[in-house]
C-alpha cells in the first residue's frame, strides 16, 4: 500500500470525501515513539468531531481519531482486478432475491419488506434496493412495526464490499443501535468449468420439487410447513438434486435456480457419514450441467463467512467473493 509522495506520508482526504472508498494509515493512539502503524481500507461513512468512521468490506465499522492519521487517500471504488463474471451489485442483489422469495412482501419506497414465517433471515428481512422514501430512522421504525405485527424479529439485510454497496446504511444502522448478527459472502464464478468437473454424477437425481426425503436432509427449519416449501420452490427455474443414501433420506442434496445468464446454487448438504466422497462436487456439477442446457453462463452462491469447509470447496471451483451481506437487528 503506497501512501508517499516524494518520500513523505500525506493525508489527502477530508470530510468532503465521505461516501468514497479510502485507504488510511494511523499510528497507535498513544503516539509513543516506535508505535506501529495500522492500515484500514473501506468506505468513509462519517467524519465528525475529529473522528472518522470507515466501514470495511466485511461490514465492520472502524472509528479512527483524526489526530492519529499519518496518511490517507481515496482509492478506486472497486478493485481493478476481478475474478469471475462481471456483475453489478444491483444486478446480483435482484437475482439473489428472485431465487429465494418470501411468502409475503410489501414495498417501502425502494426497500422490500419480506416475510416467510421466520424461515431463514433472507426471506424474513427488509431488503434495501434504493431510497425508502423517508428518513432512515423513520423507515426502520416502519420495519420494526411490520415485523412485530407478524410476530417476527426485525432484520435489515445490508451489503458491503463492492461498487454501489451500502456501507453508509450499515454505519447508520450501527449508529441507531442495530447490531450486525450474521455475515455471508456472495460469490461468483464462470459456470462452464463447474459443469466440466470430473465428478461422478451418475447417482445424482434432478427434479422440480423438494420431496419429503430432500426436506429431511435439509433440516434448516423446525417444521417443514407449506411456507418452507413455497420459499424453496420459488424462482424462475428451480432444480433440486439428491443422491440416494441407504435409507429414505438422501446422502446429499442441492438446489439451483436458473435466472437468465445466472445459475444460483443453494442448500448443498451432505450427510456426515458420506462426506469426503465427492458428493458435493457431484451435486454441483449435475446442477451446473442442467443450468448450462438452459442457457446460463455464470454462477453465484452465498456462504456464511465462518463456514471454512464450504469456502474451501467453492475456492476450488473458481468462486470469488463479489460482495458481502449482513443482517442487522435492533439491540
Amino acid at each position: 500500500m503506497e501512501f508517499t509522495t516524494g518520500g513523505r506520508l500525506e493525508v489527502r482526504i477530508s470530510p468532503d470525501d465521505v461516501g468514497k472508498r479510502v485507504s488510511v494509515r494511523r499510528v497507535g493512539e498513544t503516539g509513543a515513539p516506535g508505535a506501529k502503524f495500522t492500515d484500514t481500507v473501506g468506505v468513509l461513512t462519517s467524519w465528525d468531531s475529529g473522528v472518522l468512521s470507515i466501514t470495511r468490506r466485511d461490514g465492520e465499522s472502524v472509528r479512527i481519531a483524526e489526530s492519529t492519521l499519518v496518511a490517507g487517500k481515496v482509492v478506486p471504488s472497486a478493485p481493478a482486478r476481478r475474478r469471475g463474471p462481471a456483475a453489478t451489485f444491483e444486478e446480483l442483489s435482484r437475482v439473489c432475491a428472485r431465487a429465494w422469495q418470501a411468502v409475503e412482501s410489501e414495498p417501502l419506497g425502494q426497500w422490500l419488506l419480506r416475510a416467510a414465517g421466520g424461515f431463514t433471515r433472507r426471506a424474513n428481512s427488509a431488503l434495501p434496493l434504493g431510497d425508502p422514501g423517508m428518513p432512515v430512522g423513520a423507515a426502520l421504525e416502519r420495519v420494526r412495526r411490520w415485523y412485530a405485527a407478524r410476530g417476527l424479529p426485525a432484520y435489515v439485510q445490508v451489503a458491503t464490499g463492492a461498487e454501489g454497496t451500502q456501507e453508509r446504511l450499515a454505519a447508520e444502522l450501527e449508529r441507531l443501535g442495530w447490531s450486525l448478527e450474521v455475515t455471508a459472502q456472495v460469490r461468483v464464478a464462470a459456470l462452464a468449468p463447474i459443469g466440466d468437473l470430473d465428478a461422478d454424477v451418475s447417482r445424482v437425481r434432478l427434479g422440480r420439487a423438494c420431496d419429503a426425503g430432500w426436506l429431511a436432509r435439509y433440516q434448516r427449519f423446525e417444521e417443514p410447513g407449506p411456507h418452507v416449501v413455497r420459499v424453496l420452490e420459488s424462482g424462475p427455474s428451480v432444480w433440486f438434486a439428491s443422491v440416494p443414501g441407504e435409507g429414505e433420506t438422501p446422502a446429499a442434496i442441492g438446489r439451483c435456480v436458473v435466472d437468465g445468464r445466472w445459475a444460483g446454487f443453494m442448500a448443498v448438504e451432505v450427510d456426515p457419514a458420506y462426506r469426503r466422497q465427492g458428493l458435493a462436487s457431484a451435486v454441483m456439477t449435475a446442477l451446473a450441467r442442467r443450468a448450462l442446457e438452459e442457457g446460463a453462463s455464470a454462477a453465484w452462491l452465498q456462504v456464511e463467512a465462518g463456514n471454512e469447509g464450504a469456502r474451501a470447496l467453492y475456492d476450488g471451483m473458481g468462486f470469488a467473493t463479489h460482495h458481502s451481506y449482513h443482517h442487522f437487528r435492533p439491540a
